[in-house]
C-alpha cells in the first residue's frame, strides 16, 4: 500500500492556496517539462443504453436525457477517427463504450480488434468499457492496450449517493485487475457532485493508496445534463478544482493529470492555473463521450497563446512497447 496517509492529504489540501500551487508547480517542474500538454483523444464506440444509473451520466438508461443508444461504430470509422486525432496533435486514443462490463463474444472481440488496429497507427491505445476480469484485462494487453479507464468517481462515503448500481470495491477490483494485467493504470473522479471537502480529501487518498500510485489521473468537473438527477447542481468553484489537482501534484509527482470534462465551463484564468500546478493533459475534441469539450481550433489557439505545446507523452512511456 502506498505510504501517504490520510493525515498527509489533509495536510497538504489545507495548505494556503497561494503555497499550495507554488509547492505544486516546484514538484511539476522537478519531473515533467515546462509550458508542455500532451493531448488524447476519446471516441464513444458505443453511446447510450447503460444500466448502471450514475447520476451524472446521459448515457443512463434509467434516464430520459435524449441520448440515443447506438450499436458498436465500424472499424474502419474508428479508424478515421484515430487517424484524425493524431493529425491533430493526440498521442493517445481512448475508446469508450456504454457498458456495464465487459462480455467475452463478438462485441469484444471487436474492440480486441480496433485495440489492435490502433496501436498499430502509433498511439498510445486506452479503453473504457466497464468492468472486466484480470483474463479479458489481458486480451486486451495482448491486442496493444497500453491503458484502461475505469474511474473510482468519488470518495467511498459519498459514493453511493451517486451510484447504487455497482459498488465502490467493483471499481476497485476492476483497477486490481487491470493491474495485474500489466497495464497502466487511468483513473479518477468527478468533482461538482455534492460532495464535502473531506469527501474531495478521501477521494484524493484513495486514488494514492493504490500500489502503485496511478500512472494517469482523470479530473472530471461536473457537467449538468437535463434529465439526470444532477441537472441542477450549480457549478464547483474552480478554485477547489485547482486545489485538488495541486494537491494530487504535491504527491503524486509522477503522473499525469489529466483535465477532462468540464473544461468548457472554466475559464480561460482557471485552466490557467490547473496547467501551472500540475495538470498536463487535455483532451482534443469538441465531444468526450457526450460532454462538451472546447474546439481544436479553440484548443490550438487558447494554449498557444498561453505558451504551451502538445508533445509526446514524457520520456519513458513507449507506444511501440512490445505485447505481452
Amino acid at each position: 500500500m502506498s505510504k501517504i496517509s490520510r493525515a498527509d492529504v489533509d495536510a497538504t489540501f489545507a495548505l494556503p492556496l497561494v503555497e499550495l500551487v507554488d509547492r505544486a508547480r516546484t514538484t511539476h517542474l522537478a519531473n515533467f517539462p515546462a509550458q508542455r500538454i500532451q493531448a488524447s483523444s476519446l471516441l464513444s464506440i458505443k453511446t447510450g443504453g447503460c444500466p448502471e444509473n450514475c447520476s451524472y451520466c446521459p448515457q443512463s438508461a434509467h434516464y430520459d436525457t435524449g441520448v440515443e443508444k447506438t450499436k458498436m461504430m465500424e472499424k474502419s470509422a474508428v479508424l478515421t477517427a484515430a487517424r484524425r486525432a493524431k493529425d491533430m496533435g493526440a498521442t493517445r486514443f481512448c475508446m469508450g463504450a456504454a457498458w456495464r462490463s465487459v462480455r467475452d463474444g463478438k462485441d469484444f472481440d471487436h474492440v480486441l480488434d480496433l485495440v489492435e488496429n490502433v496501436h498499430d497507427e502509433g498511439l498510445e491505445v486506452c479503453c473504457t468499457l466497464g468492468m472486466l476480469t484480470e483474463a479479458q484485462a489481458r486480451r486486451l494487453k495482448d491486442a496493444g492496450l497500453y491503458a484502461y479507464n475505469h474511474n473510482i468517481d468519488t470518495s467511498r462515503q459519498f459514493y453511493d449517493q451517486i451510484i447504487q448500481t455497482r459498488t465502490y470495491d467493483d471499481r476497485l477490483d476492476t483497477i486490481r485487475n487491470v493491474r495485474a494485467a500489466g497495464l497502466t493504470v487511468c483513473t479518477g473522479g468527478i468533482l461538482g457532485m455534492g460532495e464535502s471537502t473531506s469527501d474531495r480529501q478521501s477521494f484524493i487518498h484513495q486514488l494514492l493508496s493504490f500500489d502503485p500510485i496511478p500512472e494517469s489521473i482523470t479530473i472530471n468537473a461536473l457537467v449538468s445534463f437535463k434529465g439526470t438527477p444532477l441537472e441542477d447542481r450549480a457549478p464547483i468553484d474552480a478554485l477547489e478544482i485547482v486545489r485538488v489537482i495541486a494537491t494530487i501534484r504535491v504527491l503524486a509527482p509522477g503522473a499525469m493529470i489529466r483535465l477532462s470534462a468540464g473544461r468548457l465551463e472554466m475559464t480561460a484564468e482557471a485552466q490557467f492555473l490547473s496547467f501551472m500546478c500540475g495538470a498536463n493533459s487535455i483532451f482534443l475534441g469538441d465531444k468526450l463521450l457526450t460532454s462538451p469539450n472546447p474546439s481544436v481550433v479553440q484548443d490550438r489557439e487558447f494554449l498557444g497563446n498561453l505558451g504551451f505545446d502538445l508533445v509526446p507523452p514524457p520520456s519513458g512511456v513507449s507506444v511501440d512497447a512490445p505485447r505481452a
